[in-house]
């Protein structure tokens, strides 16, 4: 009726929850900051080596990625940092 066919539906979320259990790279992306806009750009500075005026750019653009293809243990650890500096971070 509706244009789908029942094994297009069964496949769909079976594929993706594969490619989600063997994911090696993520992306890292600041959503917000949170409300507490200095304390995550002093960790976006820290986390990236950039200036004080690069990362405040960066977190007044929010959502933004942070960095791209890192390994799930350095992915985990930006998060933690952001995430304790009151930001609010997405693993893609």
């Amino acid at each position: 009726k509706w244009g789908v066919s029942a094994s297009a539906v069964a496949a769909g979320p079976a594929a993706g929850g594969a490619d989600d259990a063997e994911q090696s790279e993520f992306e890292v992306v600041l959503v917000s900051d949170g409300g507490a806009k200095i304390p995550v750009m002093k960790a976006v500075k820290e986390l990236l080596g950039l200036g004080l005026k690069e990362a405040k750019e960066f977190v007044e653009g929010a959502p933004a990625t942070l960095k791209a293809g890192v390994k799930k243990e350095e992915a985990e650890e930006m998060k933690a940092k952001i995430e304790e500096a009151g930001g609010k971070v997405e693993l893609k």
